[in-house]
């Protein structure tokens, strides 16, 4: 098994973009997954090493990166130290780190005959699967979405018209607690404002309506952060795909950093599973 950790994709005038590898060495091109943490999330988080792992044993070239404005940094990968760039994150930026990693896995040179570029997915975790519903739409190169827990929409989550919406507008800033490292975690109001610019691209509905490529949506019926309501109306939105539901399972599939265990847990080894199955049946 090869692990290439912490590799650094540089882009002019852009903060760098913080990214693993993991494959078997074949010197034979293997379909390439590429997943997106959520929010608040990071690539090292939890499980998602001993995940990368098995879809690396299954034969998938696995990528797993760090958006460029999710508060961590090339020297400290893992949680929050730059919490300016948290602040400055929108939903347009990790649409365009998540294309440049795409373009750059397509064009690099680094790892030889190892990944077939013309067989790229994307798995999303979160606010990452709203994220990877609206670029395999848009991204010809993307052959597969698949969403753990993923969203359905974004507007939503902003909660317009509450009172914390309306001191976040007049203060331009507002905190959001991080339930682990206890990091009052900043959010400045061009999140919104430019979410309105791009309303139409960023609605997750546009995308899933218009999608005409497989999709699987994998979700817990005890999820408390995104309901199975929300994997219910992806479903519905595109019937062509596959909606799979994991019984008593939690938002992050059982899961908890640090994961401290050799092997994951049962309803996060359940999506793995129902995911090569999706990945490898439709070629």
């Amino acid at each position: 098994m090869i692990e290439k950790k912490n590799l650094v994709l540089e882009k002019e005038g852009r903060k760098p973009i913080i990214f693993d590898a993991f494959y078997k060495e074949s010197h034979e091109p293997k379909p390439v997954i590429i997943f997106c943490h959520g929010y608040k999330g990071y690539k090292d988080w939890g499980a998602w090493n001993l995940v990368a792992n098995e879809m690396a044993e299954q034969g998938f070239f696995f990528v797993k990166m760090n958006f460029s404005h999710n508060g961590g940094t090339v020297k400290q990968p893992i949680d929050f130290p730059d919490l300016e760039a948290f602040a400055n994150n929108n939903f347009t930026i990790e649409l365009d780190d998540l294309d440049n990693m795409i373009h750059h896995l397509m064009e690099t040179k680094e790892f030889g005959e190892e990944l077939d570029r013309e067989n790229i997915s994307l798995i999303g975790h979160s606010r990452g699967g709203g994220i990877v519903l609206i670029k395999g739409e848009e991204h010809p190169a993307v052959k597969k979405v698949i969403s753990w827990a993923g969203v359905s929409d974004f507007k939503i989550r902003f909660q317009e018209g509450t009172e914390n919406f309306k001191s976040w507008k007049d203060t331009g800033i507002t905190y959001v607690e991080n339930g682990r490292t206890k990091q009052q975690m900043p959010h400045y109001f061009q999140f919104y404002t430019n979410f309105i610019e791009n309303k139409e691209r960023l609605t997750i509905r546009r995308a899933v309506e218009q999608m005409q490529k497989p999709q699987l949506i994998v979700h817990g019926t005890a999820d408390p952060t995104v309901t199975l309501e929300e994997a219910q109306q992806l479903y519905k939105w595109n019937p062509n795909s596959e909606l799979k539901v994991i019984e008593n399972a939690d938002h992050v599939f059982g899961a908890k950093h640090p994961w401290e265990q050799e092997t994951m847990p049962q309803d996060l080894g359940k999506a793995v599973k129902m995911t090569i199955e999706f990945l490898k049946l439709i070629q």
